[in-house]
């Protein structure tokens, strides 16, 4: 199959680096493998191939991305149990645990969502990147629910296409601590690295990251609590996290971003991609997709409503 290609605009007033750029706006892939990408000249700025990954982006420059042809990797598959919600000959609907990465990583090199699904379905091999093999998109470690995952190379491109454009609608459940200002409400604020802290993000000022947007709607209220279902926009790294500890509430569990001890018991932060409704493959109505909620997640709530 020929080469993919992706264009895009860099739309802020400030300048950023073309990496920086990529990563936000190509959450599927790695920074290291957009990082190769620029390396091997598969990427223009104005028509003209980057030569560095530094290069300042000025608002309004076009850029360009190759995107090659699935490749062998060297993974090895792992028979881990999946908890398989669906699966055709294109995709594979799976309800995440949360103690599993989706793919590999500095310091987790086996045991991710990625080696069980090569062992449940070897034809994924090399789709989609070297290591990310279906990866479409992601939940953190700590996050459960339901994610896709493409079989073939026509699907991850048709399943991609849906997430840029926005089309794709995910609710999440999240307990949160304390209560919003208002019962439903709309959180727009952009996210990009945090200046002090490397490996975390932050909502930062406007031209600075990457537009972000939630809404939400209070499903239950508790005396120190509220049951949220957090629908995000748009697909930001931590966004949910982020805009609940924006408003004032951050999540149960979530020691990042939120509070280190918590008046309840929680096994992990408390935040479950519920639902998933997206187009599949030759398809031309959507299908949605649900997780229940974890037994750990479920116990959590039995205890706060006895209060």
């Amino acid at each position: 199959m020929d080469n993919r290609i992706i264009e895009l605009q860099y739309p802020a007033k400030k300048e950023s680096r073309l990496d920086h750029f990529l990563v936000e706006e190509l959450p599927e892939f790695s920074r290291s493998r957009l990082q190769g990408l620029i390396e091997k000249g598969l990427v223009t700025v104005n028509d003209v191939i980057a030569k560095k990954n530094g290069i300042k982006l000025r608002e309004g420059a076009q850029v360009q991305v190759q995107i090659p042809s699935a490749q062998k990797t060297n993974l090895v598959p792992e028979n881990i149990p999946l908890d398989i919600l669906f699966e055709n000959d294109d995709v594979i609907v799976i309800n995440k645990s949360a103690d599993m990465v989706v793919h590999p990583s500095a310091g987790h090199a086996t045991g991710t969502l990625v080696h069980a699904a090569l062992a449940h379905a070897p034809e994924m091999e090399g789709i989609g990147g070297e290591i990310r093999p279906g990866v479409v998109h992601r939940l953190d470690k700590d996050t459960s629910g339901v994610i896709i995952m493409a079989k073939n190379d026509t699907a991850l491109q048709w399943l991609q296409k849906q997430f840029m454009e926005r089309s794709v609608k995910k609710a999440y459940l999240a307990l949160v601590n304390g209560a919003p200002p208002t019962p439903t409400g709309r959180v727009e604020a952009p996210i990009g690295r945090d200046p002090a802290h490397r490996k975390k993000m932050a909502v930062v000022s406007p031209g600075k990251g990457r537009n972000a947007i939630s809404e939400y709607k209070t499903l239950e209220r508790f005396d120190d609590y509220t049951l949220l279902e957090v629908s995000i926009l748009t697909g930001r790294t931590h966004q949910i996290r982020l805009h609940c500890a924006f408003i004032g509430t951050p999540v149960v569990g979530d020691s990042l971003y939120g509070y280190r001890r918590q008046k309840v018991e929680v096994p992990r932060q408390f935040l479950h991609a519920a639902r998933l409704t997206i187009t599949l493959p030759n398809e031309n109505e959507a299908r949605t997709f649900e997780a229940e909620l974890p037994d750990e997640l479920e116990r959590v709530l039995g205890e706060l409503r006895k209060r």
